[in-house]
C-alpha cells in the first residue's frame, strides 16, 4: 500500500518540492459497548489493520490539493477558502482538519495529498475518522506542530462537527490511540482509558458488511437519545445520578419502577446492562477468557435488537445465520453481533481461522437468499493507531 500511494502521488503531482511522506490511520470496530457512550457508559473498540493511507508534501503557497485514488477525484482550495462546500464531498473532511488546526492557533501552509484506502466506506467502520486522524498526524509531523495524540483525536472530533456530524470521541480516539493486539476500554465522558489484551490465538476478527444503507440510523439515534434522557429524568427523582450508566444492574432493578413509559424502560435497561457487559468483557480479556467476551457479544446484539431496537432487517439477516453457524459448530465462533449505529452497516464476529471460509460461504449465501444483496467480508486484526510509514 505504501508503494501504491507513492505511485498515485507521483502520477498526479510533479517531482518539484521533494519526496512526499506516507501516513496511515486505521478504521475501527467496536467489540462491545454500543449506544451507551451518550449515556455515560464505556466502549471497547479496537483499531483495524484496514484504513486510509496518505502521501503528503508541503507547498510554499496557500493552496491545498487533494486527490483520492478511491474516488478518482480531485479537490482544490486555498487556506482562505475554508467553508463547507457540498461540491467538495469527501474533501470537506480534510478541510475540516485544517480549520480546526488554524482555529487552535497552529501555523501551516498549503500541501499536496494523495489518498488511498482499503477500508469500506459507509459501513460503520469509521472511514471518516480514519481520514481525519491520518491527516491530523501528517500535518502535525510535516509542520512540526507537536500536538499530543489525545488532543489530535479531540481536534478530529470537532472536524466531524464541521461536516455536520455530531459524534462522540470513540472513533477518533480508537483510530489515533489503537494498539496492536489490544482493545481500548474508553470512558467517552472523561476520556480515561486502558488497554485490554486481545490475544486471539487461532481466532480472527471478521467484519461482515451488509452493504445496506444505514438510512434510519441518524433519525433513530436522536430518538433513542431523547428516550434515554426521559428515562434518566425519571430515575433522577429517586437516584443521585448524572447518567443512566452510573447505575449498576442491581441498582437499576431496585429503582426501575419509576420509569413509567415501557419503551423508555427498555432503552434504559439496555444502557445499564450493556455498560456492565462491557466492563465484564474487558476483565475477561485481561484474564484471557475469550469465550466470555464472545458470550457478552451475543448478549449485546440481542439487547440491541429487543430492548434498544436498532438492529433492523439487514443486520438481523446477517446475525441469524452467524448465530446458527456458531450453534452448529461449537468452538468455531466465539461471538458475533452488530456493531455501530445499526439499521445497516456491519457485524463483527470472532471466528476460528480454519472456519473462516466455511462461515463466510454459509452466512453469505443465507444473507443473499434473504435480502437479495451480496455481503462483503473482511478478515482483520487489531492494529496500531495513526502512524507515519517510514
Amino acid at each position: 500500500m505504501k508503494q501504491q500511494v507513492l505511485d498515485g502521488f507521483n502520477k498526479f503531482f510533479d517531482g518539484k518540492g521533494g519526496e512526499p511522506r506516507v501516513f496511515f490511520s486505521p478504521g475501527r470496530v467496536n467489540l462491545i459497548g454500543e449506544h451507551i457512550d451518550y449515556n455515560g457508559g464505556l466502549v471497547m473498540p479496537c483499531a483495524l489493520n484496514l484504513g486510509i493511507y496518505g502521501a503528503i508534501r508541503k507547498r510554499d503557497d496557500n493552496i491545498i490539493k487533494l486527490v483520492s485514488g478511491n474516488y478518482d477525484s480531485i479537490v482544490e482550495f486555498a487556506l482562505d477558502e475554508l467553508t463547507y462546500n457540498e461540491v467538495h464531498s469527501w474533501g470537506n473532511y480534510p478541510k475540516a482538519v485544517v480549520v480546526q488546526l488554524l482555529e487552535a492557533g497552529h501555523k501551516i501552509s498549503g500541501f499536496e495529498l494523495f489518498l488511498l484506502g482499503n477500508l469500506p466506506g459507509s459501513a460503520g467502520l469509521s472511514s471518516s475518522a480514519s481520514l481525519t486522524t491520518m491527516l491530523a498526524l501528517a500535518l502535525n509531523n510535516i509542520f512540526g506542530l507537536n500536538i499530543p495524540p489525545v488532543e489530535r483525536a479531540i481536534l478530529c472530533r470537532m472536524a466531524e462537527r464541521f461536516c455536520g456530524v455530531n459524534c462522540g470521541i470513540m472513533d477518533q480516539f480508537a483510530c489515533t490511540m489503537g494498539k496492536k493486539d489490544n482493545a481500548i476500554l474508553l470512558d467517552c465522558n472523561t476520556i480515561e482509558y486502558s488497554y485490554a489484551p486481545l490475544n486471539l490465538g487461532d481466532y480472527r476478527i471478521l467484519i461482515a458488511n451488509t452493504n445496506s444503507k444505514r438510512g434510519l440510523a441518524d433519525s433513530k439515534y436522536n430518538e433513542r437519545l431523547s428516550e434515554c434522557e426521559s428515562a434518566l429524568a425519571d430515575l433522577q427523582t429517586v437516584c443521585n445520578i448524572s447518567n443512566l450508566c452510573d447505575l449498576s444492574p442491581a441498582e437499576f432493578e431496585k429503582h426501575k419502577h419509576v420509569i413509567k413509559n415501557k419503551t423508555h424502560l427498555k432503552r434504559a435497561e439496555h444502557a445499564v446492562y450493556e455498560n456492565s457487559r462491557t466492563k465484564e468483557a474487558a476483565q475477561a480479556l485481561k484474564e484471557g477468557r475469550l469465550e466470555e467476551l464472545g458470550k457478552h457479544m451475543i448478549e449485546s446484539h440481542i439487547s440491541l435488537r429487543d430492548l434498544y431496537e436498532v438492529v433492523g432487517d439487514a443486520l438481523d439477516a446477517m446475525f441469524e445465520p452467524s448465530y446458527e453457524y456458531s450453534e452448529k459448530n461449537p468452538g468455531c465462533v466465539l461471538g458475533t453481533r452488530m456493531t455501530g449505529a445499526g439499521f445497516g452497516g456491519c457485524t463483527v464476529t470472532i471466528i476460528h481461522k480454519d472456519s473462516a471460509d466455511d462461515f463466510i460461504k454459509f452466512v453469505g449465501d443465507a444473507y443473499k437468499a434473504k435480502t437479495g444483496t451480496a455481503a462483503s467480508f473482511y478478515l482483520a486484526e487489531a492494529s496500531e493507531g495513526s502512524m507515519e510509514i517510514l
